[in-house]
């Protein structure tokens, strides 16, 4: 209880007390008087370090204030972990990322919006959180490698039409636009030392042994890749004018969204790495993409969210010209032969 003092003569007054002993004056309780409003925090401009207005936007050079999608992480398992990042030139992050477990089965899910179309950042984050959803919830039955192979890679084409009919919802009235919203589509489901990967346009799985030759499991839709198939270098292919332009993809405009698929049989310990073109444009090859995760577990430690965020910061400080996400899941199996056998899918 409050103990009073007399507005009047300042005496303190016993608990209960309606009035005050010296002097009769009537007592009143104190008044609690409500702390000040907080002042709204000043937000700085990424871009110039100028005042954000209240509209979103710098009021010095027009920047859009800094938002919770331009840089996040997921780590759904002490294997599974990654981080999707804004990167440097762009101003809003049009990948998406989604991660998620089956059961012992790890899912891995990445889109990349179209930056060429407008509002893409939507339909990729639709697109990879229903195919992440029905990844999720759709664990196979049985015990059999094989059989469980098979089950994942439906499952895969099922989750990429429920991407692209998540794109449609999502995006409303703009899907009759003539440039409506769109995104690539990747995605890995790691079942014990099985990893089938899905895909549609250019962001890729590649599996990273400790040892042994590591591989790109996916293989691009896109201009580079119908330039390779014609016989250019792939360095040469790759920086082609070209080269981005993707012949499949998720949206309202898609004419075949049916992922192809690819099922893989680890024989030892390594890396699962699903990614946008934001962090392979700066490091392609398998090969060399391997000796880069090396170098940022050297520096990170062995957490996959950890990695995969200095997967991004390298791709940053090489210019960080697109969007850039890092999905990775390890696999602990036990050391045998370092080879990766490829089951036709």
């Amino acid at each position: 209880m409050v103990s009073l003092v007399c507005a009047s003569c300042g005496t303190a007054a016993q608990d209960g007390s309606k009035f005050c002993e010296q002097c009769g004056s009537p007592l009143t309780p104190p008044v609690a008087v409500p702390p000040a409003a907080a002042e709204p925090a000043v937000r700085s401009c990424r871009a110039c370090g100028g005042q954000i207005a209240d509209d979103g936007y710098c009021q010095d050079c027009g920047t859009p204030a800094a938002t919770e999608r331009d840089h996040w992480s997921e780590a759904p398992s002490v294997t599974l972990g990654g981080v999707c990042d804004r990167g440097v030139r762009h101003d809003k992050n049009e990948d998406a990322m989604a991660l998620g477990l089956a059961g012992d089965a790890a899912v891995l899910v990445v889109c990349d919006g179209v930056s060429s179309v407008p509002d893409s950042d939507i339909a990729s984050l639709a697109a990879a959180r229903a195919a992440r959803d029905v990844l999720v919830e759709g664990i196979p039955e049985g015990n059999s490698g094989t059989a469980r192979v098979s089950a994942w890679s439906a499952l895969l084409v099922r989750a990429a039409d429920a991407a692209n009919r998540a794109i449609m919802t999502a995006v409303g009235d703009m899907a009759v636009r003539h440039d409506p919203p769109s995104c690539t589509f990747v995605a890995a489901v790691v079942d014990g030392p099985h990893v089938v990967a899905g895909w549609l346009g250019d962001s890729r799985v590649y599996w990273l042994p400790d040892s042994g030759d590591p591989i790109q499991l996916s293989s691009d839709d896109s201009g580079a890749n119908e330039l390779m198939a014609l016989g250019l270098p792939r360095a040469k292919a790759e920086s082609s004018p070209q080269a981005h332009a993707i012949t499949r993809w998720l949206g309202p405009d898609a004419t075949d969204v049916v992922p192809r698929t690819a099922p893989t049989r680890a024989q030892g310990p390594g890396w699962v790495l699903v990614c946008s073109d934001g962090l392979w444009n700066y490091c392609s090859e398998a090969a060399a993409m391997a000796d880069l995760l090396r170098t940022s577990q050297s520096v990170a430690g062995s957490a996959p969210d950890a990695i995969a965020a200095e997967l991004v910061r390298w791709a940053n400080q090489q210019g960080g010209a697109d969007n850039i996400t890092a999905a990775l899941h390890r696999i602990d199996v036990v050391p045998g032969t370092t080879t990766v056998d490829t089951v036709d899918s």
